[in-house]
């Protein structure tokens, strides 16, 4: 039965998800960097749009909607997005995790499937989907795909503190902070990932994989850590650490951070540790991609 539809408040957490997804090859009519010149306006847009429903101006948010769709409107948006993120194009961050994966897994098999928490998700045919290790559990605001359920991850019903069978494994987060429009609501996000995680002696400690679960996988444009004004990966090991989780593995490319970070201590939810928005790194060049835990 589908999911009845629910009315978005203003300044939801993840604005500009909807994007087109299935099995067959996007089409490539727009260039890299265009695409990426798109998508960047589209959800600086949104962004304006969402404070000033914040600020109950709605003739400004309705200027901000009509630049949205002289821009190219979602179709645009939507076909650049699916571009970024294709196979044809290298953009399947799931390859680096399951690089990771396969480095210590080595040719051990795990008594039972991983479950798997992918928000915010692209497409069903991904690496990680191809794995025999993993069952996968795909959502997104405006999913396209029967096999992804359209389920914002901020309003996905929490389980049952015991109900260790409905919990995960790891949670992907795979560019999906930097989508989301304010700092504190980024960083009650990445708190809200520890309701969803199974303790972590669920696992056997025998297995080699047991080093990486449970676990919260998260990918960043690099700007967001090399270049910002309020966040470095100081910081950012800074605010995981208070969360409770250890990074595991990291990699950085020229456009893309990775980090796949290990739950150490579950008990840091019931703590509200706070962290302010703190300026770590002048310049005027800097943007302003900040993660506040209040």
């Amino acid at each position: 039965m589908a999911a009845a539809k629910k009315t978005k408040r203003p300044g939801s957490v993840i604005l500009s998800r909807t994007r087109v997804v299935g099995s067959r090859k996007p089409e490539t009519s727009l260039s890299a960097k265009a695409g990426r010149t798109l998508i960047r306006k589209h959800h600086t847009l949104q962004k304006m749009k969402s404070q000033a429903l914040a600020k109950n101006d709605p003739h400004t948010a309705e200027k901000l909607q009509a630049e949205i769709e002289a821009s190219g409107g979602l179709e645009k948006y939507q076909q650049a997005s699916v571009l970024g993120q294709s196979a044809q194009r290298g953009g399947d961050s799931s390859k680096v995790l399951m690089g990771w994966i396969n480095e210590i897994r080595g040719k051990t098999k795990c008594a039972s499937r991983l479950r798997v928490l992918e928000v915010g998700c692209l497409s069903p045919d991904n690496a990680i989907a191809k794995s025999p290790l993993f069952d996968l559990t795909r959502i997104d605001l405006n999913s396209r795909a029967s096999c992804i359920e359209t389920q914002d991850f901020m309003e996905r019903p929490i389980p049952d503190t015991y109900d260790q069978k409905s919990k995960f494994d790891m949670i992907s987060l795979s560019l999906v902070l930097n989508y989301v429009p304010e700092p504190a609501l980024r960083g009650e996000m990445l708190r809200r990932t520890l309701c969803f995680l199974r303790h972590a002696h669920q696992l056997d400690a025998e297995e080699p994989l047991s080093k990486f679960f449970p676990s919260v996988f998260i990918v960043l444009p690099a700007p967001c850590v090399t270049n910002s004004r309020y966040l470095n990966e100081d910081r950012l090991n800074l605010i995981m650490q208070s969360l409770g989780y250890t990074q595991v593995r990291r990699k950085l490319s020229s456009k893309l951070i990775y980090g796949l970070w290990r739950l150490e201590d579950g008990t840091r939810l019931k703590r509200r540790i706070q962290i302010k928005k703190t300026e770590v790194n002048p310049g005027s060049t800097r943007n302003n991609f900040a993660i506040v835990l209040q």
